[in-house]
């Protein structure tokens, strides 16, 4: 058994002069944001007859698989396992990927990870088995989905597993870690090794008629990647240096050529190539894609959406691009993303959210032009508490531009608000407007939220990427405060109450803006942040190696070793007014990342509270540990930054 903590540590900005007396807004039952989601996972099954989901009630989450329109069954109890995929291999086979945070031994150069495992669930029967339960040669860890294929008329699962050999008696341990190609029954099953792995390997591609068409190897040391031709030796077909990671692999739009995905000085990029001589095909504009769709029965690229602040859908087909913008038509005040489809496109399932809507699944009916409704995310917040959403854009010091998403208090008028500012976690991501439950906590106490894509971020190309690096707690931190002032201007909130808080590299931006920069928020709350670049840096070389890709990625971003203690909430503790959250069971970012920060605060006289939370990770994976962090975090917000009365 693993237990895990997650610790909260607070600090109050006294320097503003305010008694620190808690006031709360009008009564909001912050259980309806700290719930995880009622439902998640949803999936349609290549008929478009059946539907699978993952229905959550505290942090027990049970497989729910029926008919479209009908009666749920209960086909299996998940427990408290973090589900992340639930797939139809095929209409009679699903895929449930569930993950858990388990220490290592002492072979590995790791001390704890995140590893994944998954069930197969036969539909109808619900006959349930785990992916290499039955193997004694194969680590019960799965490193790696392939697809899954039908083999004279049975269906296979093709996933990564590591073989575990003894070849010498000198060597207790593995004979390698590097996983291997496993081809499984889904009925039985039972595992057959189909390809060798090694240690460059980098994945397979898998047809859907169970042949290996390439594999991919990257070298973590040099950056150097090939794409290799079907499943042993074979031809490159392409090759290239990354100092980020390697290649991925999928299927173009014919059955003639593949997608290689990969990181270039323009950012990370996708290539269709012939599979018989390697050579560049005509493909859209990369700059223009945010994410590709793919065909349930040949795996074929058919279609992506389109970047921007509501991601728009692009199929290659014009019957498929109608039913499509039917379908996106029907939900025009919202952010609707696809999440898939019936093998015929007469049915899609498609997630709304954004306005007025905390998360909504529904099944599009081409035949009849009718949209069902077949789960909520966020059942108990109701329309009319979630005020409204929308993109601002501002200037940098430097004439950059910057945007980010403003949340405001449902009933108030936007003039002269408290403002919480929340940068995201990456940072190599971005926040969009739809509903966020962590934003719309604090807009349900009377708070505008604003959400900054500070340079760095993720959706805005490769040059907005690049602007990033070397700018912790430099520019990327102005970028956020910049934004604090435009509201300010514009009258919208009142900038001399303003808290920042976020998680991640937030959490890190959070501990910063009150120790790198001063005068600017009245508190400060870091949920499983990096207080110490410089620690941090050491941590991930020991974790994945010196020459890693992860450790180049760090190094890039944070920028050069000899600015670390200017950029360090650590070493500026002397300043700082800053709460702390972190997870001690974190794989991300270390729990002494939190420890270390709270032993500088004290020595340095600052007001310090800590919350210890019980078996959290770094994702707040637990309703209960989700939810005392809300109470934890808003309570502390209302007392150094009070909102008022909510109107």
């Amino acid at each position: 058994m693993f237990r895990w903590s997650l610790v909260l540590v607070l600090v109050g900005a006294l320097a503003w002069g305010l008694n620190p007396t808690t006031v709360l807004a009008a009564s909001v039952d912050l259980n309806a944001y700290g719930k995880l989601p009622g439902v998640e996972q949803v999936s349609l099954s290549p008929s478009g007859k059946r539907l699978a989901m993952i229905g959550v009630v505290g942090d027990q989450r049970k497989l729910l698989v029926g008919p479209v329109g009908g009666a749920m069954d209960v086909a299996a109890n998940v427990g408290a396992a973090k589900v992340r995929s639930v797939d139809w291999a095929c209409e009679d086979h699903l895929l449930v990927t569930i993950t858990r945070t388990t220490q290592l031994g002492m072979e590995f150069t790791t001390s704890q990870t995140e590893v994944a495992g998954v069930l197969v669930v036969s539909v109808p029967g619900y006959k349930i088995f785990s992916v290499f339960a039955k193997q004694t040669v194969v680590s019960h860890v799965v490193s790696g989905e392939y697809g899954a294929a039908e083999i004279g008329g049975h269906w296979y699962g093709f996933f990564g597993g590591v073989t575990n050999r003894q070849t010498t008696e000198n060597n207790p341990y593995l004979d390698h870690t590097y996983p291997d190609l496993y081809r499984v029954d889904l009925d039985t099953g039972d595992a057959e090794r189909v390809a060798n792995g090694s240690p460059v390997g980098d994945g397979w591609l898998v047809g859907p008629d169970g042949q290996v068409i390439a594999r991919a190897v990257y070298n973590e040391d040099s950056g150097d990647w090939q794409v290799l031709a079907g499943l042993h030796v074979g031809k490159v077909l392409a090759s290239g240096r990354s100092p980020f990671g390697g290649a991925g692999l999928s299927r173009g739009r014919t059955a003639d050529t593949l997608l290689v995905t990969h990181a270039t000085d323009k950012g990370v990029v996708a290539e269709e190539i012939s599979l018989a001589d390697g050579k560049a095909v005509d493909t859209p504009d990369d700059d223009d894609i945010h994410s590709r769709i793919f065909d349930r029965k040949t795996d074929l690229w058919i279609g992506y959406t389109v970047r921007g602040d509501q991601p728009a859908i692009k199929m290659f087909d014009p019957m498929m691009e109608k039913r499509t913008m039917a379908a996106r038509k029907a939900f025009p005040n919202q952010t609707v993303r696809l999440e898939s489809m019936s093998e015929d496109f007469n049915r899609l399932l498609v997630f709304t959210t954004g306005g007025d809507d905390s998360g909504t699944y529904w099944i599009v009916d081409i035949a009849t032009g009718q949209a069902q409704p077949v789960g909520y995310e966020y059942p108990a917040v109701h329309a009319d508490q979630i005020g409204p959403i929308r993109v601002i854009e501002w200037k940098a010091a430097d004439g950059t531009v910057i945007h980010g998403v403003l949340s405001l208090p449902a009933g108030r008028a936007p003039t002269n608000l408290p403002v919480v500012l929340l940068p995201h976690g990456g940072p190599q991501a971005r926040d969009y407007p739809v509903f966020d439950w962590w934003a719309q906590a604090f807009a349900s106490r009377g708070y505008a939220v604003l959400q900054p894509n500070f340079r760095g971020s993720a959706g805005y190309g490769a040059a907005f990427r690049d602007a990033g690096f070397g700018e912790w707690g430099r520019k990327m931190q102005t970028d956020v405060s910049d934004g604090l002032a435009e509201l300010g201007r514009e009258g919208v909130v009142d900038p001399k109450r303003a808290c920042i808080v976020g998680g991640s590299y937030g959490g890190y931006a959070a501990l910063a803006g009150v120790t790198v920069q001063h005068g600017l928020y009245r508190c400060a709350v870091a949920v499983a942040g990096v207080s110490d670049p410089a620690n941090f840096l050491t941590y991930a070389k020991d974790q994945s190696g010196r020459s890693s890709s992860a450790t180049r990625y760090w190094q890039t971003f944070m920028g050069p070793a000899t600015g670390f203690d200017q950029i360090s909430p650590l070493r500026q503790a002397a300043h700082a007014d800053a709460p702390i959250l972190h997870g001690k069971d974190d794989t991300v970012v270390p729990f002494d990342q939190s420890t270390a920060m709270q032993h500088a605060l004290t020595a340095a006289g600052k007001p310090v509270e800590m919350v210890v939370m019980p078996s959290e990770d770094h994702w707040l994976s637990r309703e209960a540990t989700r939810t005392l962090m809300l109470t934890s975090a808003l309570t502390f917000v209302e007392k150094y930054n009070p909102p008022g009365t909510a109107q």
